[in-house]
């Protein structure tokens, strides 16, 4: 019996697993949201279950030469691996930043695997 496993099989599999790895990604997100309307003592043992899951999300892609990233709070730029979904709410002289991270940016091992899809606001003016 052969055991290789075809190009397109394994970059189905590979698919998967991004999907599934930013799925959580997101819903760990609004866990977090969740968990801060909850009293102190019994926020910080959720926080502690959700640091746990994102850990192993992150050893899990590890694995396999993926890691997740989120640029929230850095300059926005238009060259960056991520959409912009409210770019048109902005002129072309607007400093950006940006202010949420709707759809991680994955990254391989040569480089960008998916891109990510942000919300960017105007930069404070210190």
């Amino acid at each position: 019996m052969d055991h290789s496993t075809s190009a397109s099989a394994v970059d189905s599999e590979h698919k998967a697993l991004i999907d599934i790895s930013i799925e959580g990604w997101r819903f760990a997100r609004v866990f977090g949201r969740m968990i801060s309307k909850l009293d102190a003592g019994e926020a910080s043992r959720y926080a502690n279950q959700a640091r746990y899951f994102l850990k192993k999300l992150d050893d899990g892609l590890e694995s396999f030469g993926l890691r997740i990233v989120s640029l929230e709070g850095q300059p926005y730029d238009t060259g960056m691996a991520v959409s912009a979904l409210n770019i048109a709410d902005f002129g072309p002289d607007d400093i950006l930043v940006i202010e949420q991270t709707v759809e991680p940016i994955v990254m391989g091992p040569d480089g960008l695997v998916r891109g990510g899809t942000v919300m960017v606001a105007k930069a404070s003016q210190s």
